[in-house]
């Protein structure tokens, strides 16, 4: 096989996709180097040493980190490795549960009452928890930069609550002129180099006043940034207005 000397430069989600799309080369490569970080995985939940050649635990880990890849949504933008490590701690708390009963081994709950995991979900309800609380992360971070992009313009998130119009029409018409800003590649550098709204140019675009332009100057253009960046959750809220 041949050597992956550059794929450490490589982000994991890039090779998790990869993967998803039939790149069996590199899905030996990852399984392969990543069984370290699986068998940690394993070990932190049996509180003890995991040996990969004997211990029925690494495979059962193993088998969830292949599981993982597959289940990821590089879409997100989220970690792997967050996402896999937590696939591989359930599972393994899955398995080990399943012997328990059988074999009447120690109280689960004596094991694992540090890690706080006496009630395991099933894998959906554990893909849905690590998404609500990678999307509570993303959107903190997603308004603080926001927040910065602002700033540029002179604005701030206390403002725009002040100056939004209180009337839905006008809203709307607002997120309509922030689009013709958006779509205009002459007004649309000009907001971004000037940091203003060209009142004067954009008046032949859009049928408003000259007045209207000025009262609603600051909400434009705080809508105008969240339509050029990469918002993914602010601009979920715009996507039923101003069409």
């Amino acid at each position: 096989m041949q050597a992956y000397s550059l794929t450490e430069r490589i982000p994991v989600e890039e090779i998790v996709v990869q993967i998803q799309q039939g790149d069996k080369e590199m899905h030996d490569y990852l399984l392969k180097s990543y069984q370290p970080f699986t068998a940690k995985a394993v070990s932190e939940v049996c509180k003890r040493y995991i040996d990969p050649l004997i211990d029925d635990e690494f495979s059962i880990g193993l088998s969830a980190f292949n599981e993982a890849i597959f289940l990821y949504c590089p879409e997100k933008g989220n970690s792997f490795l967050s996402f896999a490590k937590l696939i591989v701690k359930r599972k393994v708390i899955d398995y080990i549960r399943y012997n328990s009963k059988r074999q009447n081994y120690l109280s689960f709950d004596q094991f694992y009452d540090e890690e706080r995991m006496e009630n395991p979900a099933e894998i959906s309800v554990v893909i849905e928890q690590y998404n609500e609380e990678q999307d509570a992360i993303n959107r903190r971070d997603e308004t603080l930069d926001y927040r910065e992009k602002l700033r540029e313009f002179n604005l701030s998130l206390s403002e725009l609550a002040e100056v939004s119009p209180k009337h839905r029409d006008a809203r709307d018409n607002a997120v309509k002129i922030a689009r013709v800003l958006l779509d205009n590649d002459e007004l649309k550098k000009y907001v971004l180099t000037k940091k203003k709204l060209p009142i004067k140019k954009l008046e032949k675009h859009v049928h408003v006043s000259k007045k209207t332009l000025e009262r609603n100057r600051k909400f434009i253009l705080a809508i105008f940034i969240v339509l050029n960046g990469n918002y993914i959750y602010l601009q979920d809220y715009l996507k039923e207005v101003g069409k």
